[in-house]
């Protein structure tokens, strides 16, 4: 728990981290404070935008969601727009379950429980990153790396670990952004957070994440490098059930794996019945081979 950045301290903040700042003209008054509290701030909060040319968006907002939406706004190019400077809209509510695993730096972040009573805008900071969220819109290196030091200046600024981050997906079932594995993420903040502020990483390689090939594409037994991605994948997140491989033949140890997965997601009964849907492979993050 902790008293905000004022908006010159945020901006050195990232300014030290080695963020490229901008700042939107009437930024330091534009915010919600008037609709409920801002702070204290226990966490940060990652989005993506869903939608391209979305930096005017996330400043003035709409008619049932006024801005400021975010924070920071993201740009492909690395550029980070400073948004708002207070309470914002960007994470509505959040269930306790996540909100408390964030507060105490766990390092197991849980399914969110239906309920939301926590109001996540008055606790969180909120980064807007311009993606389409789609699997199929990649996040070049400079904006990826941009996002981790974006994270990683609050986090060094307030004394917080890199488990004080946390994707929108992962306080609310009603999201499912970022469209990136948030524990690469806070691998990568936390990595950031053991090096000097102003020690820049050798860029990597952003990588891609297969989309959603269908339900149907599964139960018509496909042999794909897909199968295979996906397989070691499931090994990765400690799910495998296979007693060779995995391969490219859809088999039946893919299905009792990819079950193993649905419940480590919190699913049970029908809905962990090994044959992949939309949430669970959004989450898995399969790279497209």
């Amino acid at each position: 728990m902790a008293t905000p950045m004022t908006a010159d301290q945020f901006v050195k903040a990232l300014k030290n981290e080695g963020v490229t700042v901008a700042e939107h003209s009437g930024w330091r008054t534009h915010n919600r404070n008037h609709k409920g509290a801002w702070g204290p701030v226990n966490g940060v909060v990652i989005h993506h935008t869903a939608g391209t040319n979305s930096l005017s968006f996330v400043y003035t907002g709409n008619a049932a969601l006024p801005g400021p939406l975010c924070h920071s706004h993201l740009s492909k190019s690395g550029t980070v727009t400073m948004i708002g400077n207070g309470r914002a809209n960007h994470a509505g509510s959040f269930a306790k379950n996540a909100f408390d695993a964030m507060v105490a730096e766990s390092s197991t972040h849980p399914r969110p429980d239906s309920a939301e009573p926590i109001d996540a805008n008055s606790r969180t900071y909120g980064l807007e990153i311009e993606n389409l969220g789609n699997g199929k819109d990649s996040y070049p290196s400079a904006q990826y790396q941009a996002a981790v030091r974006w994270a990683a200046a609050i986090c060094r600024f307030h004394g917080w670990t890199a488990h004080s981050v946390i994707g929108h997906g992962e306080g609310t079932r009603r999201k499912v952004d970022p469209s990136f594995s948030m524990d690469k993420f806070r691998a990568d903040v936390a990595k950031q957070l053991g090096t000097s502020p102003t020690t820049k990483p050798k860029p990597k390689p952003t990588p891609v994440y297969a989309p959603f090939p269908g339900a149907a594409y599964f139960k018509r037994k496909p042999n794909s490098a897909l199968i295979t991605a996906m397989g070691r994948r499931l090994v990765a997140e400690g799910c495998g059930r296979y007693s060779s491989g995995p391969g490219p033949q859809w088999t039946e140890s893919d299905r009792k794996s990819y079950a193993a997965w649905q419940r480590k997601r919190g699913f049970s009964g029908a809905d962990a019945d090994g044959w992949p849907g939309a949430q669970t492979w959004a989450a898995l993050r399969v790279q497209k081979p």
